[in-house]
């Protein structure tokens, strides 16, 4: 068994769409960055990347390759699963923390999980996501930007 943590924070600005865990949730802005800046999958991505021991996100899916301007995400993480796969490894469990001021997004968690599970094609598997805020401190407490922890762990196949 192997574990990785991995974090992504992206400022929210106007003009974008707000996509967390694959869902477009109803705001004034969204993140931005250059797939679709969806920091609970890139958190994620990142910690099954680690477990594995082959990089990070940015290193197999460079900003400045023009092949993953705006795309989904959920592509990225189902393109991580394979390289975790060719690793010799299965995905054993997810666990997830979005610290977000606005919007609440605790009613979709559910969805956010589900997601995760179809876009990785699992049917037994752990994924848990919780929401949190910062409180009103630093750039996510001011509403200016949303962050995300992740933990995975994996096993031998």
């Amino acid at each position: 068994m192997k574990v990785g943590i991995g974090y992504d924070i992206h400022r929210l600005v106007e003009g974008r769409s707000l996509v967390l865990g694959g869902e477009e949730l109803e705001h004034e802005k969204g993140l931005e960055g250059h797939s679709d800046a969806d920091v609970l999958i890139h958190s994620v991505c990142d910690a099954l990347l680690g477990a594995a021991g082959i990089g990070d996100l940015g290193r197999h899916f460079p900003s400045s390759d023009e092949r993953y301007r705006d795309i989904s995400s959920m592509k990225l993480l189902r393109q991580v699963q394979y390289k975790v796969v060719e690793e010799g490894f299965e995905i054993n469990n997810i666990d997830v923390t979005v610290v977000c001021e606005n919007p609440s997004i605790s009613d979709k968690i559910k969805d956010m999980e589900r997601n995760i599970m179809t876009e990785l094609e699992l049917t037994n598997f752990s994924i848990n996501i919780k929401a949190t805020t910062n409180e009103g401190l630093g750039s996510v407490g001011a509403g200016e930007a949303v962050a995300s922890f992740a933990v995975a762990s994996i096993k031998e196949l």
